[in-house]
């Protein structure tokens, strides 16, 4: 095998109706030998290499007890958790069907819907303190609505996490070039004691994702009692 992880010789078979963009998506998938070791290994998608990578940096999941996957769908990154946290309590959720991961629960349902956060947490019976998420929004061909769009989706991820996390907890999400958005970026940074942008090995080195990894959540404020508000009325 040569060093780029083709075969010799190996060529893309194609076919009448396939457009340029799927004839070098395919292409692609087919020498990428990261995709050939996500099949050799089991994984579902080479995007668990990404998690993989991720975590011996960050040690994301070490000591992980609840994890939440948005975006589960294939569920590579669920069975990283599975198999370098089999501890933990994880619940995914996507609107594609995902097939079943031993040990996890998996709601077919769009995050965006109000009852999703309700879901997750309830399936986790107590707060997260890891959540995870690979969503990205399906792309339209132009740059700055696939941007605006997919930022809408980390928006909401973030919202999630700083209302549910355990104190001390982690939050990861799938960004793009520029990296997290300024005001996005501000509310990480007061809610985390870390917040750091990487690119792990295994993201294609022409891709323009990026991932914003926050660690050590402050907690939520408890909110302060109303004046007066332990007055009996007494007043002798």
């Amino acid at each position: 095998m040569s060093r780029s992880g083709r075969d010799p010789g190996e060529r893309l078979k194609t076919g009448k109706g396939r457009t340029q963009s799927s004839v070098r998506w395919l292409s692609r998938q087919i020498n990428d030998p990261y995709v050939k070791q996500a099949k050799a290994e089991g994984w579902r998608s080479r995007a668990a290499f990404k998690l993989s990578e991720l975590d011996e940096k960050f040690g994301l999941l070490r000591g992980a007890q609840r994890v939440v996957d948005l975006g589960i769908a294939p569920g590579g990154w669920s069975q990283v958790v599975r198999k370098k946290a089999p501890q933990a309590r994880v619940v995914g959720i996507d609107l594609l069907p995902t097939e079943p991961i031993d040990g996890v629960t998996i709601f077919e349902m769009d995050f965006m819907a109000d009852e999703a956060p309700a879901a997750l947490e309830g399936a986790l019976d107590g707060p997260p303190d890891l959540v995870l998420s690979d969503m990205a929004a399906n792309t339209v061909g132009h740059k700055q609505t696939d941007h605006l769009r997919t930022m809408g989706l980390v928006e909401t991820a973030v919202d999630f996490a700083v209302n549910t996390l355990a104190p001390g907890g982690a939050f990861v999400a799938k960004v793009f070039a520029g990296g997290t958005d300024t005001e996005l970026l501000q509310i990480l940074k007061k809610n985390f004691r870390t917040v750091k942008h990487a690119k792990p090995p295994a993201s294609r080195k022409d891709s323009s994702e990026w991932y914003v990894i926050a660690q050590g959540f402050k907690g939520r404020a408890e909110p302060k009692a109303a004046e007066g508000a332990d007055d009996n009325g007494d007043d002798s």
